[in-house]
């Protein structure tokens, strides 16, 4: 059998060239990771406290934006040519989105990394979340816009594949893997409205001194419109692999082809509107809308659940067509020697702690406790940071030998690697919730008040920050071994036997759903009206109250506080 890159080796290239650039965005993040826990437990600083938010804004934009989503992008482009089982249409329109978004997220890196260098007079210290009233160089804004768009023409591409293959095959159901990205890229279209018109019709204006003032509430809903949505934006590549690669991994079969399409579902209806849980705290937003917002978020359990109980039933399959036996024994049949496999469990096993870490995140009283704590970043860790970056590094180890028909250089370093990140994970975003229910705060170059010490009965201080510092060393480490594996997979000699990218049909399979499954128009259709319904009047509210542009007198003593908080952290 051939490989994919003997079968579709222009669309191998791109995939490859995204992965690169992934790969890169990466080790820099990571390396901006390890500064940030050494700078905040006070054990190594190589840098002044004012240079800790650009780099703290370089590790989130990085590893939060840059990593996931070009992952992402070479992922879906193997999906969709693998599934749809054809090139892509327009091998130009593809490399045009490759170079728009690598040319983006260049420009987005270079704002940042340049307030380094304050001669330079380029700062974009907003941190990935980047509203008002924090300020970034119009480099940022431009950057970030043109990285959105690429992403639309991403997207565009694999809309064209799947039109020209649904023209072949008119009574045949969407792929798994297809719906999977078709999904995906619905709900990206539905939130990046959002961000985008934040960005081009106020951020960028505003930096330029276009305009003088923006509505600082009005760019930060705009933000959780999207802000809430790139989470599952970046988790559906990670289910995308839960569901179709780690079962044959595992030995078996997925359990249930509906299920996995009720699943993506669920999330093109439910990711947008939600967003609003993130602003419990804002007191531009009535308790009304607040109230709405963690009911929405409360239904977004249930793919989740449904996840859980759909990977882990094929997962067990696969485990029972290894020889394994009883209720819990069947665990010591899998593969667990499989870097790849292993990495994807594990995945998975701390994506189930984080979503209960999440649960109380989404309700409205007890987030007051932690909303602003080190808490969040270690829920945060727990999901995107472990679900999905694990689960991505993981995949490679299946995915790279297909894309450059050369065997992985050493599997059981790929194996210590995984094991290494769920370790420091765990260390490191244990440390974070019980420091967050201390109170000890986030996004703060220096976690400790002046004349004032954090008490705990979970633990003292001192132990929380050295299992933070120990566990973001794990973290870098294994982020090294990661890379050093893949490069120097990159000059082993081809295999002589290639890499069986087929995947096992399900057990339960898309004949045994509803077509109605398949109606994307229809999913599209009730997940605008829903995101309508919760945000219209909010939007509304907000601009009655202070106008498009910020016209009240309560902006500009924010740019003043900011702009006093910088001095005194100088």
């Amino acid at each position: 059998m051939a490989t994919f890159v003997d079968r579709y080796p222009e669309e191998a290239a791109v995939v490859r060239a995204t992965f690169v650039v992934a790969f890169v965005s990466l080790g820099i993040g990571a390396f901006f990771g390890l500064i940030q826990a050494l700078h905040r437990t006070g054990y190594v600083r190589i840098l002044d406290s004012v240079d800790y938010y650009t780099i703290l804004t370089g590790h989130g934009v990085l590893l939060a934006l840059v990593f996931t989503i070009f992952f992402l992008l070479g992922l879906f482009t193997w999906a969709v040519a693998r599934s749809l089982e054809r090139p892509l249409p327009d091998i130009r329109l593809t490399w045009a989105w490759f170079g728009l978004t690598t040319t983006g997220a260049t420009l987005v890196a270079v704002a940042i990394l340049a307030g380094l260098i304050p001669s330079l007079g380029v700062s974009a210290d907003v941190l990935y979340t980047f509203y008002a009233p924090l300020q970034a160089h119009p480099l940022f804004y431009a950057g970030l816009t043109m990285f959105i768009v690429g992403t639309w023409m991403a997207g565009a591409d694999w809309f064209l594949a799947y039109r020209a293959w649904r023209a072949d095959n008119p009574d045949d159901r969407i792929p798994l893997q297809t719906f999977m990205v078709l999904t995906t890229m619905l709900m990206w279209y539905l939130s990046t409205i959002g961000v985008a018109v934040s960005a081009v019709f106020f951020l960028l204006p505003w930096s330029f001194g276009i305009v003088e003032t923006v509505n600082p509430l009005l760019t930060r809903t705009l933000f959780w419109f999207f802000g809430h949505p790139v989470v599952y934006f970046w988790l559906m590549p990670a289910y995308l692999l839960w569901y179709t690669v780690l079962p044959k991994l595992a030995g078996g079969r997925l359990f249930s082809d509906p299920l996995a399409r009720v699943v993506f579902v669920l999330f093109l209806l439910l990711s947008t509107p939600v967003g609003i849980h993130h602003q419990y705290l804002d007191p531009g937003i009535s308790e009304g809308f607040k109230f709405i917002a963690m009911t929405n978020t409360m239904f977004l359990l249930l793919p989740s659940l449904l996840t859980a109980f759909t990977v882990v039933a094929s997962m067990e399959h696969g485990a029972r067509q290894r020889g394994g036996e009883g209720y819990f024994k069947w665990l010591g049949a899998l593969p667990w020697r499989d870097p790849a496999f292993t990495g994807m469990a594990l995945a998975g096993l701390m994506f189930a702690a984080g979503g209960f870490s999440g649960m109380i995140n989404a309700g409205m009283n007890i987030n007051y406790l932690i909303h602003n704590t080190l808490w969040v970043p270690g829920h945060f860790h727990m999901t995107v940071g472990t679900a999905v970056a694990l689960t991505m590094m993981a995949g490679s180890y299946w995915l790279v030998p297909q894309l450059t028909g050369k065997r992985l250089y050493s599997r059981p370093i790929g194996l210590l690697q995984v094991v290494l990140w769920f370790v420091g994970m765990v260390f490191m975003s244990n440390a974070m919730h019980r420091a967050g229910l201390a109170g000890v705060p986030r996004r703060t170059a220096e976690p400790q008040y002046q004349s004032f010490d954090f008490s705990t009965a979970l633990g003292s201080v001192g132990e929380l920050q050295a299992q933070i510092a120990f566990g973001g060393f794990l973290l870098f480490v294994s982020v090294v071994l990661f890379l050093f594996n893949i490069l120097l997979s990159s000059f082993e000699t081809p295999m002589e036997s290639p890499v069986d990218d087929s995947l096992p049909a399900p057990l339960s399979g898309a004949e045994g759903s509803p077509l109605v499954l398949d109606d994307l128009r229809l999913w599209t259709g009730i997940a605008i009206v829903l995101v309508i319904l919760a945000y219209t009047l909010p939007l509304g509210s907000i601009v009655t109250d202070a106008g498009l542009f910020g016209d009240s007198p309560g902006f500009p003593v924010l740019i003043d506080a900011v702009a006093m908080l910088k001095e005194v952290v100088a």
